[in-house]
This record gives structure tokens, sequence and C-alpha cells, in this order.
């Protein structure tokens, strides 16, 4: 079981609409660096050519806890770009990983 204080880890696989997969990097660079702002890291940021079903983008993250992730995924610069990544981001997926 976790606590409130558990930092959590996540992996996140991201698929891009067809012909998007530009757009898709390009909404990542805007706001993966707020997550850094929240408290949380980047551990690592790849890509893929999304062909056969793979993502177009992997990535794992590491919050302090809870509270943190759930204050950037409210973070109001990042709602505010909601058109923009349902535009480009056709699926995530969002796990919790250890490494």
């Amino acid at each position: 079981m976790t606590s409130p204080t558990d930092d959590v880890r996540l992996c996140c696989l991201l698929r891009a609409h067809p012909g998007r997969a530009d757009a898709l990097h390009e909404y990542e660079d805007r706001v993966l660096p707020w997550i850094v702002e929240h408290g949380g890291e980047v551990v690592h940021r790849a890509f893929a050519d999304g062909a056969d079903g793979r993502p177009d983008e992997i990535q794992l993250y590491r919050f302090p806890h809870q509270a943190a992730l759930d204050a950037y995924l409210r973070d109001e610069r990042r709602v505010a770009l909601t058109a923009e990544r349902d535009a480009a981001v056709a699926r995530t997926e969002l796990f919790p990983v250890r490494f």
C-alpha cells in the first residue's frame, strides 16, 4: 500500500494521430518542463517511429508524491493546451513502474 508521501514513478506511452507525430513532440516540448516546477523529474524521454502500433514517444517520470503529480496534471497552462494536445495525441497510456 502506498501513502501520500510515497514517490510516484510512471511510464507514459504516447501515440500520435496519423501524420501528427511532430505536433505530439512539439506539445510535449512545451509541457514537460512544467513537471520540474511541480517537483517532478523527467527521468527519460525516448522517440520511436509509431509504426505497427508502437508509440511515437516514451517517457519515464518521477514525482515526490501523488499531490505533485496531481498539481502538474491540473496546471492551468497545461489545461489551456488541451485542444492542441487532443489534435496531436491519439492515445496515452500512463502506468506505474519501478526503476
